[in-house]
């Protein structure tokens, strides 16, 4: 087989070529695990005060790729800025995570914004536009927004739940509200992922972390068609952008993803055996993934053995080596560093 030598070998792989090694990033890959992240955690007033300071921001993105090589960055945001910037009260409190004004009728819906407040987002902009300049020049840069269904669970709930049973309950209970939320936000994170690209941006990932609480009919209307929706809203204005889907906990409707016009790549959780997706999706699909987060926690054999699976797994395809969801952030900086020597050498 002949292999390609692109200047960026991730953005090679998106675009279906299968690399002499797979190219490395990792979901939340710039956080807490990172002794030099906690360092400049530390000097903002909040986790939003930290999201919109782009000498922050930048800094926090730069942090893994100097540690560690990965051969994309992904912004330092959360995808809370958009309903953030839509109007609805956003906080984050340590050690218990976001917390919102729940959205749970017409009226709290009414008090959002048409459209984000784009001067609000600004400053991840200006992230996006210095670290175009200021990553190595074999390195990609990543954008990303989370899906609406996943997003407008957090609006509605207030917070993470374990099911997302208030926003299921909203669906059910009240449709067209809740399919007036899905709208705006499908609008608004089509233009936000746009203008990440405007800025910068090389390619954009849509995090569907809560996909998999859904099921097959709910799963249809609430994530596979606003998501389909929103790439094709993306890919209208930047056309040659490559878009990757991670709809955690898809199991056996991953396919509606991997089938969705404008997708080149499939982000795939833990619990899916690389085997099976090579031979289940379509061949000129890139797939992303999924080492258990829990093996790089762990180390030793157990970390040796995960990274071998997951190699010899995707073997065949052309592949990104992740994560089956995000690092976390008791995970060993050593361990990471092992992870990277055993990739570099496959």
């Amino acid at each position: 087989m002949t292999f390609s030598k692109p200047a960026k070998p991730f953005l090679a792989a998106l675009a279906g070529q299968r690399q002499p090694r797979p190219p490395v990033w990792l979901m939340r890959q710039a956080g807490r695990y990172l002794p030099e992240y906690r360092e400049i955690r530390a000097r903002a007033a909040s986790f939003l005060d930290f999201c919109y300071t782009p000498a922050f921001t930048v800094e926090a993105t730069l942090q893994p790729i100097r540690r560690f090589g990965f051969d994309a960055a992904i912004l330092f945001s959360d995808i809370l800025v958009v309903p953030d910037a839509l109007g609805q009260t956003v906080s984050f409190e340590s050690g218990e995570g976001p917390r919102l004004d729940p959205i749970t009728d017409a009226e709290g819906l009414s008090r959002l914004k048409a459209e984000p407040d784009w001067q609000k987002l600004s400053p991840v902009f200006e992230t996006l536009d210095r670290l175009k300049t200021a990553l190595p020049g074999d390195v990609a840069l990543i954008g990303f927004c989370g899906a609406p269904w996943t997003v407008a669970s957090y609006m509605i709930a207030g917070r993470g739940t374990p099911d997302q049973a208030p926003a299921r309950l909203i669906a059910y209970r009240q449709p067209n509200l809740f399919a007036a939320l899905i709208d705006r936000l499908v609008e608004a994170s089509a233009e936000y992922l746009a203008r990440q690209i405007a800025a910068g941006a090389e390619a954009v990932q849509v995090f569907d972390s809560w996909a998999g609480v859904l099921p097959p009919a709910e799963f249809e209307r609430w994530c596979v068609k606003p998501v389909a929706a929103l790439v094709a809203k993306v890919k209208a204005k930047a056309p040659k952008t490559p878009v990757i889907a991670f709809p955690r906990g898809a199991a056996t409707q991953l396919a509606k993803f991997a089938g969705m016009a404008g997708v080149s790549a499939i982000g795939l959780d833990t619990a899916v055996e690389p085997a099976a997706a090579v031979a289940a999706l379509p061949g000129d699909l890139a797939l992303q993934g999924n080492l258990d987060p829990l093996a790089l926690v762990a180390g030793g054999a157990a970390l040796d053995e995960g990274i071998d699976r997951v190699l010899q797994g995707f073997g065949s395809r052309a592949h990104i080596f992740n994560l089956g969801h995000g690092i976390l952030p008791e995970t060993p900086v050593a361990h990471v560093e092992r992870m990277m020597a055993r990739v570099r050498s496959a």
